[in-house]
């Protein structure tokens, strides 16, 4: 995906940075779900989420950010019909690498290449780390054109006081990449403006050997209307 006129500098600069990198990226982080990466309670929540949506919905989900398709693989495994997206293209060639039963495409977290209303869930697994915080609302806005009445969204990332983090040569990249900490309350505040009410609001103090801040995992229901 090349860079639109109107395309914002976090978005042109995640994509070089993830396009660059790729190989560095999956020997830290790998393609699927892992211990080192993950906490019991984190796979508690994705499990959680996965049951939800298909209690509401047997529509299809999106994993927004999906990388190498860690996430996307273990929530299709939990039986939901998932695709991922991500901003880098080399990403994508290494999620359909990784899993080439699942389907993977090019998009922005603010361009989700889906009709009105047609998901029944979106997951944003530590995707908007790179977003900063008065640009959310946009994310949550094109999840609320997506996601059917009762839809659910997953949001997990970083937590703290909006504090932004620079990472000089970015897994390698020589780019610098800015990743926020999102102030936690703030995110939830900016869901219900959008027109989403939270459903599950967990929060975690650092427990991996690479968590320096704590974690928050969000579920969240689109308002019917």
């Amino acid at each position: 995906m090349r860079r639109s006129e109107h395309e914002p500098d976090h978005v042109a600069v995640s994509r070089e940075v993830y396009d660059r990198s790729v190989e560095q990226y999956l020997k830290a982080v790998g393609s699927v779900v892992s211990p080192d990466f993950e906490a019991p309670i984190d796979l508690a929540v994705l499990s959680a989420f996965a049951q939800d949506v298909a209690l509401v919905s047997a529509g299809p989900v999106v994993d927004a950010g999906c990388g190498p398709g860690r996430v996307t693989r273990f929530l299709a495994d939990a039986g939901l019909d998932i695709c991922g997206i991500d901003i880098s293209s080399r990403m994508i060639e290494a999620a359909r690498l990784a899993h080439p039963e699942l389907r993977f495409d090019v998009g922005s977290l603010t361009r989700l290449p889906s009709s009105d209303r047609s998901l029944a869930g979106v997951v944003y697994w530590y995707s908007i780390i790179a977003t900063p915080p008065e640009q959310l609302d946009a994310v949550w806005q094109e999840s609320y054109r997506v996601l059917s009445n009762s839809g659910r969204m997953l949001v997990a990332f970083q937590a703290g006081e909006n504090d932004l983090v620079e990472r000089p040569d970015a897994y390698g990249s020589a780019s610098t990449l800015k990743l926020y900490r999102h102030r936690v309350d703030d995110v939830v505040r900016s869901l219900d403006q959008s027109g989403f009410e939270v459903l599950i609001d967990v929060r975690r103090k650092a427990a991996l050997s690479h968590e320096t801040t704590p974690q928050a995992m969000l579920v969240a229901r689109r308002r019917q209307d």
